[in-house]
């Protein structure tokens, strides 16, 4: 199931989608817009989460409230991850995304590794992050 939240931690508000399984991290990746941006923690799975970028704001320029929730987000929907003090959360642009002959379903790779970005995101004071962006939640 794809999931949508809507973040108000920036006006006009900024809406997040996040895929569960595979075959929605595969879903989102086909209609995903170019300029979303794509969070997934690093070396282990985790679901997809795409943040539809509001008009004025940049990859570079994404506040830190927003970009903590999107990280958050991925960290707790990572069966290893949500166990773990402290994990890498990577992000770019989707249109840095590719897929190709052979990947399995939800696999993406990249056209540029030097462009992806990085972020620590530690397990302390997520409670109150996660409740006000799932108090949003909605089911596509």
């Amino acid at each position: 199931m794809v999931f949508g939240f809507i973040s108000s931690t920036v006006t006009p508000p900024a809406l997040i989608f996040m895929g569960e399984h595979q075959v929605e991290n595969e879903k989102l990746f086909k209609c995903g817009d170019p300029g979303d941006v794509w969070f997934h923690v690093d070396k282990v799975s985790s679901a997809h989460v795409y943040l539809q970028l509001p008009s004025g704001i940049t990859i570079d320029t994404i506040p830190e409230e927003l970009l903590e929730e999107c990280c958050q987000l991925v960290k707790k929907n990572s069966i290893q991850g949500v166990k773990m003090e402290k994990v890498e959360v990577n992000y770019t642009l989707k249109e840095n995304l590719k897929k190709v002959k052979g990947m399995q379903t939800g696999e993406i790779g990249f056209y540029d590794k030097n462009i992806i970005k990085s972020r620590s995101v530690l397990k302390k004071n997520t409670k109150k992050v996660l409740q006000q962006l799932e108090g949003t939640q909605w089911k596509t």
